[in-house]
């Protein structure tokens, strides 16, 4: 029931994903036009950041339909779990692009800022700020399970932002017909994108170097671990995400004890912290050996 539950809860958060690319792609066509058409740069800033929200979608969709797949070859014994982290990391370099790109086109307009006319700026901005928030309610319960849906989710997020500075910007040009309001959104958006993508690329570096979770105290684990009853050494204690929801763990334990006794407290222990992905060794007191660099 567990395994047929899980590829139920993946089926539901592809559909998902596949209908908010659909949604943003209309977006994307309407914002990409409109900025082009009035020379707007914070729309153009806006239509740039929607890229990345499809970008990290399409990729998002195929990372999970790969892990969804998983893997018969011997070599993979993880499957293709590890794509969507592949996916996170490719997705925050081109934020960071098109935030740079928009950046850099931003200072160039200092002191020739163009006229933009403000009502296509407002229209295209309702209109994003609606599908930005339909789409963001979409992925929002899907986001603590999966980087890729993580990374899509907050970019919208993001992206909604987005649309509100475009619409202020709007109604600056509009009511006072100041030509640096499109600008000065378009400097707020690719500043705003920024630090989320910086981020979300340290979320799946973290991962992919096989740092040890964030909220696991690695020390806590290891005093919880030699304080049950019978152990008398710890040792070869590994924790690593291999992806968002999933930790896992590895443990050598010295003891003089009853084994089966012993590795039954000790899982309970790791259980306790979410480690349910454990593989506990049990080995005679003083039989113990440290493997090299620490595997």
């Amino acid at each position: 029931m567990g395994a047929g539950h899980d590829h139920r809860h993946t089926d539901t958060r592809l559909s998902r994903m596949i209908v908010s690319a659909a949604i943003l792609t209309t977006l994307f066509v309407v914002e990409l036009t409109t900025a082009i058409t009035i020379n707007s740069i914070a729309l153009l800033a806006d239509a740039g950041h929607l890229l990345t929200d499809l970008a990290a979608l399409f990729m998002g969709v195929a990372a999970v339909m790969l892990a969804r797949r998983g893997s018969t070859s011997p070599s993979r014994t993880y499957g293709w779990h590890r794509a969507e982290v592949f996916t996170a990391v490719a997705n925050a370099v081109l934020l960071i692009g098109v935030a740079t790109f928009i950046l850099t086109e931003a200072i160039r307009r200092i002191g020739t800022a163009p006229d933009v006319p403000g009502v296509p700026m407002i229209v295209v901005a309702l209109a994003g700020l609606t599908v930005n928030i339909g789409v963001a309610l979409l992925l929002r319960s899907h986001s603590a399970q999966s980087l890729a849906v993580r990374g899509a989710y907050l970019e919208v997020v993001a992206d909604t932002v987005g649309s509100v500075g475009v619409l202020i910007a709007g109604i600056v040009t509009v009511t006072t017909g100041w030509p640096y309001a499109d600008v000065v959104v378009a400097v707020f958006v690719a500043l705003w994108v920024l630090p989320r993508a910086f981020a979300l690329a340290g979320a799946a570096l973290r991962i992919l170097s096989e740092a040890s979770p964030s909220h696991i105290d690695v020390d806590e684990l290891r005093a919880a671990l030699a304080a049950v009853d019978g152990v008398t050494d710890v040792h070869d204690l590994h924790v690593w995400t291999l992806v968002p929801g999933q930790d896992m763990a590895t443990a050598h334990l010295g003891t003089g004890a009853d084994a089966g006794r012993v590795l039954a407290d000790a899982r309970a222990v790791l259980a306790a912290r979410g480690l349910t992905h454990a593989t506990v060794q049990v080995e005679p007191a003083g039989q113990g050996g440290h493997c090299p660099l620490g595997y």
